[in-house]
């Protein structure tokens, strides 16, 4: 699989692929590698659209700029215009699921579908409570306050290499990006919106998530008009890697189904 790789805004962007474009957004202190089980499963027939978001991965962090949901939301609207993207599939992972109701409740006519994977709709699971996190990043530093965060969100069945390659993605964003984004993730409420959701919508959770646990996703799927809910055994916050094959036939059901009905 051939990448290409560009900046857009703030962003580094990896593409690949043709066909209809699946946009995968990562979550907080992640990157757009927490999608690598799915780049090459996927880009044989769609276009596969993965950004760094701003202050993250290999992204630019400029003290310029804000890194809270609405500046992150309107980050892919710079995306989707540069890539003259319509009717595309968005995939939003934590932070990026709420990133991603964000972009559906503003633009629904640029999407196809709508992907929540370890998602809520209001702040964080009782786990990551915001204050907890702003202390240790306090006590420890952002990395490891970071590290910490991952090492309580895979399941029993992950790899120790797996884990240690989530811990070096994380450490790579700035204190006062990490400050900023977990702030705005707390504060970001869309439970009185989430009726007017009417795009197809999709909603994972690994069954042993305690960062966002499967309540969260029941309330989720709940709140959205005709959403389909589909638990992950043997996962936790991060289906999409500890069990790929598991999660990418969910999303090829997924997007099968969207098809025959012609995504209405």
């Amino acid at each position: 699989m051939n990448d290409d790789i560009i900046s857009i805004g703030d962003m580094h962007v990896r593409v690949a692929g043709h066909g209809p474009a699946l946009v995968l957004c990562h979550g907080f202190t992640t990157t757009g590698e927490f999608w690598r089980q799915q780049m090459g499963a996927f880009s044989r027939d769609h276009r596969m659209v993965v950004p760094d978001l701003p202050g993250h991965g290999r992204s630019a962090s400029p003290r310029s700029r804000r890194y809270t949901i609405d500046a992150f939301v309107n980050d892919l609207v710079l995306l989707f215009d540069k890539l003259r993207l319509d009717d595309a599939i968005l995939v939003g992972l934590s932070m990026g699921g709420t990133i991603a109701q964000r972009f559906a409740l503003a633009h629904p006519s640029r999407l196809r579908a709508l992907v929540l994977v370890g998602a809520t709709p209001h702040g964080l699971g009782p786990d990551v409570n915001v204050k907890n996190v702003l202390r240790a990043i306090d006590t420890l530093g952002v990395t490891k306050a970071s590290q910490a965060v991952i090492d309580r969100s895979f399941g029993s069945a992950a790899s120790a290499d797996l884990v240690a390659f989530a811990r070096e993605q994380v450490a790579q964003t700035p204190e006062f990006v990490a400050r900023e984004a977990i702030v705005s993730l707390n504060e970001a409420d869309s439970r009185a919106q989430l009726a007017r959701l009417a795009l197809p919508t999709l909603v994972v959770c690994g069954e042993e998530d305690a960062i966002t646990p499967p309540a969260e996703s029941h309330a989720l799927a709940a709140g959205i008009p005709g959403a389909i809910l589909q638990l992950v055994p043997s996962a936790a916050h991060f289906p999409m890697l500890e069990q790929p094959e598991r999660f990418n036939a969910i999303l090829r059901d997924f997007i099968a189904r969207i098809d025959n009905r012609g995504g209405a």
